[in-house]
């Protein structure tokens, strides 16, 4: 299977402004994730940013850059500007791993690249994970995702769906991880769209791609992923954790 990994690191973080160059184990963040990324057998690996201080860490480190715009509302329309610019083939399978991820298993990354190279019809594909008792599925922090028996995504949402389960999780209970792949040709489509009101409505851009007919594909995780790097105590934990006091 060949797929190519594309992480978007953007500098101006609301909450932790600089994060992809903040240190953990001696590395800057982007590092860690960039050596997961090459750990999953991808046929390459660049890193997608618009600004030049991790630039030059990816290149202090050996990696590739392919610098974007400062412009972009999403990750995917960021991935869609390196598409165009590398002049992708329609069918090349890219996978989006962001650069605030640095625990992220490698065999998550390949796990979503096979979806596509299982599914010629899809033009995107995610995973999921069952809820657990102690997590609240009325958080809308959790995003939700219901699907068809075959793995195609029906809906993302931040309210519990689907409406009328008990609290306590069930088969039909699973919190999207936002980890996704795409066609290049789906990037394309994806950057000519205007943002669509169920995606302004949820906050999340993959309604976009439901509301104009797309195949999403889904599947649960076959590996534990941890959560990422949001806020400052995030940091501090996966630097304890990296460092082997967790």
């Amino acid at each position: 299977m060949t797929y190519w990994v594309v992480i978007p690191a953007r500098f101006g973080s609301t909450r932790l402004p600089g994060k992809p160059l903040m240190e953990i184990a001696g590395w800057p963040m982007i590092q860690h994730v960039w050596t997961r990324a090459i750990a999953s057998t991808a046929s390459r690996v660049v890193v997608a940013t618009d600004h030049a201080e991790i630039a030059d860490a990816v290149h202090g480190f050996g990696g590739e850059v392919v610098m974007t715009s400062g412009q972009h509302a999403t990750g995917t329309d960021r991935l869609a500007e390196v598409a165009q610019k590398l002049n992708l083939h329609d069918q090349t399978i890219v996978v989006n791993v962001q650069g605030d991820e640095p625990l992220l298993p490698p065999r998550a990354i390949a796990q979503v690249a096979g979806l596509l190279q299982t599914q010629p019809n899809a033009g995107m594909a995610t995973l999921c994970e069952p809820f657990t008792a102690s997590e609240d599925r009325h958080n809308p922090n959790h995003v939700k995702v219901v699907f068809d028996r075959h793995g195609r995504a029906l809906y993302f949402s931040r309210a519990a769906i689907p409406a009328g389960f008990p609290d306590q999780p069930t088969p039909l209970t699973y919190r999207h991880i936002g980890l996704y792949g795409y066609r290049a040709g789906f990037l394309k489509r994806f950057h000519d769209w205007q943002p669509t009101l169920l995606e302004q409505v949820e906050h999340l851009e993959q309604l976009r791609a439901l509301e104009h007919g797309e195949w999403i594909q889904v599947a649960v995780t076959e590996c534990d992923i941890p959560p990422g790097v949001d806020t400052q105590a995030d940091l501090e934990r996966v630097r304890a954790h990296l460092n082997g006091r967790a």
